[in-house]
């Protein structure tokens, strides 16, 4: 399969330039391996039980092999770990080593790696990265405070949308034929479930209910549903469902995979009044949760609120999954700049942004996200109130449309249709 370009590549470029030792984080099938080994000299794969064998018999090999070495699937072996961290102590120079991992291992501690080893997360791929549109607004100038002018025409309609929630932005999966796509997200989340949770280090007694908790998790995307409320969707009207305690390991294990990906809150100002604390809730990718719940393109234009399980929420599935896709693509933005991305409510709900994007100096871009192609007054209220309220620490104001041109309204608001936006 052809290379795709990423995003992270100039990160990662960068940083082995600069520093001896990065560790590239993100779930299966997301490209780790792939992004990583452009940049490197040679490569021991620890997912296969000879290049274990091989590490553990002569330690000494991972310093004979060239420079950069990509040590692919880490956590198999996870005494690497540390034979990279006192490498580095003892002055391994800039890009010595690389380092991909699919878990987080618990079983053995290790430490930190902190002023050692860089983490670089790799999510699925932005909607940018799959060229359905060249991206005429990118995050960078927005994030500059200047307002600069917007403009562009985008070709993605509400119908492409659909499908790019539903092929995901896993590279291997979005080339398979939308035939045997769903085959191939089904065989994805079986191996989730039946393997990688036990080499995670939690073995599953019961793996329907672990797949009916990722069910109702996935019907809760870009929800603040409470956990419990989760857990009673996943089992109605079951005196056996798992504990509470069960499902606090789900969650454990699958942030430890990577596969799950929580907007956090935006810690805010005080005078702003109180604030929800409680995460967002967002699988790695939307097109897990579309599969999880059984919906394909066709049936969110179609049906676009089923309920399979119940929970409540405000608008549509398809728009619960848009928002998904578009905090996917500007996390993925984001992370090039340097900025951070939560949310904003109210604690009693009277106000809400869905997107706050952080420069390290506290300056904050609001984004409202709207499964729409026309923007109202109502649709932007809750930005300018935001502007109004931080008087120069909001740089600019956006809303993400499926519009099809990208403009500012006269009240200074970007409209920008999601296919349009860029790093």
């Amino acid at each position: 399969m052809e290379y795709i370009l990423r995003t992270v590549d100039a990160q990662l470029r960068r940083l082995v330039d600069d520093v001896p030792a990065v560790a590239v984080d993100g779930p299966k099938a997301v490209g780790k391996s792939s992004t990583a080994a452009r940049v490197a000299r040679s490569t021991v794969n620890l997912e296969l039980p000879d290049e274990r064998e091989l590490v553990v018999g002569d330690p000494g090999r991972l310093n004979r092999l060239a420079r950069p070495l990509l040590i692919d699937e880490w956590q198999h072996l996870p005494v690497v770990w540390d034979q990279v961290r006192r490498a580095v102590d003892a002055g391994a120079p800039p890009g010595s080593f690389l380092l991909t991992g699919s878990a987080s291992p618990v079983d053995q501690p290790l430490h930190t790696g902190a002023g050692r080893i860089v983490r670089l997360r790799l999510r699925p791929m932005s909607l940018s990265e799959r060229c359905l549109a060249a991206p005429t607004v990118p995050l960078s100038a927005l994030l500059t405070g200047d307002q600069p002018a917007v403009g562009g025409d985008s070709p993605v309609s509400l119908e492409q949308y659909a499908d790019e929630i539903t092929a995901t932005g896993f590279p291997g999966i979005r080339e398979t034929p939308p035939r045997s796509r769903s085959d191939v997200i089904d065989g994805y989340l079986a191996t989730v479930i039946e393997r990688d949770f036990p080499d995670a280090g939690h073995s599953v007694r019961r793996p329907t209910a672990l797949r009916a908790w990722l069910r109702a998790f996935a019907a809760a995307t870009s929800s603040l549903t409470a956990y419990t409320q989760i857990l009673d969707a996943a089992t109605p009207g079951e005196d056996d469902k798992p504990s509470k305690v069960a499902t606090f390991a789900y969650r454990d294990t699958l942030e430890r995979m990577w596969l799950l990906d929580e907007l956090p809150a935006w810690g805010g100002h005080n005078h702003l009044g109180a604030l929800s604390r409680s995460p967002k809730h967002h699988l790695v990718d939307p097109g897990l949760a579309a599969r999880l719940l059984g919906v394909n393109a066709a049936s969110l234009l179609d049906q676009p609120n089923p309920d399979r399980p119940a929970i409540p929420r405000v608008g549509t599935l398809f728009g619960a999954l848009f928002e998904g896709l578009a905090t996917l693509s500007v996390r993925v933005y984001a992370q090039a700049n340097r900025a951070t991305v939560s949310y904003l409510r109210t604690a009693k709900g009277t106000r809400e942004v869905d997107l706050i994007v952080e420069r390290d100096d506290g300056r904050i871009l609001p984004i409202e996200v709207k499964l729409s192609s026309s923007v109202g007054d109502s649709d932007v209220a809750h930005l300018i109130w935001l502007r109004n309220a931080l008087p120069g620490e909001v740089l600019d104001a956006v809303i993400l449309t499926t519009g099809k041109a990208a403009y500012r309204r006269s009240d200074g608001v970007a409209v920008v249709p999601l296919a349009l936006l860029g790093e």
